[in-house]
């Protein structure tokens, strides 16, 4: 099994970055990525076989919105054969034409469920228009569900060559984004949910990762002030 394989090159146990690797090379896609969900928080990047798909990992998380955030709240898998298609930049204003600027053409969304549980979403990618048929679609959901059985029986040993955010600084990278909402909440007087927008819209601004945002807001070396536009704060220079 190709799954299997991968990990063996890794010398290690499955996990969700084979299960990446392995869609990648049965699939007429270019690149993976893995993010967890959550309903009562932000999205969390896992793993990403490449630039490309670790961007549109990010940019979801960063924007809130695009396919994975689509299929996370619907629960079905969302399609996309052509960003190019006028509906989807109408539906992902901001999304389609960064993806489109990242290098991606085509975007498929798949949840990761079990029952009632829903963990994340696997996203996969193409560099030209494609249109997954009936045998391709069932094998990517195929691996949808192989890697919602890694992720909840936690074997997300991501020590390999793609890129990902290992299972033991999963909840540190978390916390730090959660950190730095609470912090937000006390320098703008706002709620948690408008901090963390507040959070999200800089770092789209400024067009660096949520999660670096996140970290100079936790060590104080950038604050935001009520009286500034959302996607503006003071980076203490």
């Amino acid at each position: 099994m190709l799954v299997a394989e991968q990990a063996a090159r890794r010398c290690a146990r499955v996990g969700v970055v084979d299960v990446c690797t392995a869609a990648v090379a049965a699939l007429p896609v270019s690149g993976a990525g893995l993010s967890a969900m959550s309903r009562t928080g932000p999205s969390h990047p896992l793993c990403s076989t490449d630039d490309i798909s670790e961007q549109l990992e990010e940019l979801q998380l960063t924007l809130g919105e695009g396919p994975c955030v689509d299929a996370f709240l619907h629960g079905s898998a969302v399609l996309t054969p052509d960003l190019l298609t006028r509906d989807l930049q109408d539906r992902w204003v901001v999304f389609a034409e960064a993806a489109l600027e990242a290098g991606a053409r085509a975007v498929f969304a798949l949840p990761l469920q079990m029952g009632a549980i829903s963990p994340g979403v696997l996203d996969l990618y193409a560099r030209v228009p494609v249109r997954l048929n009936a045998d391709e679609l069932a094998d990517a959901l195929a691996f949808a569900d192989l890697a919602t059985l890694v992720l909840l029986d936690a074997r997300t040993d991501e020590t390999g060559g793609a890129r990902s955010v290992p299972a033991e600084d999963l909840g540190a990278y978390r916390a730090e984004i959660d950190q730095a909402s609470g912090i937000l909440t006390v320098q703008l007087g706002v709620g948690i949910e408008e901090a963390f927008v507040r959070l999200r819209a800089y770092a789209y601004a400024q067009g660096r990762r949520l999660a670096d945002v996140a970290a100079d807001v936790v060590a104080r070396r950038l604050r935001f002030s009520p009286d500034t536009e959302p996607d503006q704060a003071d980076d203490g220079t």
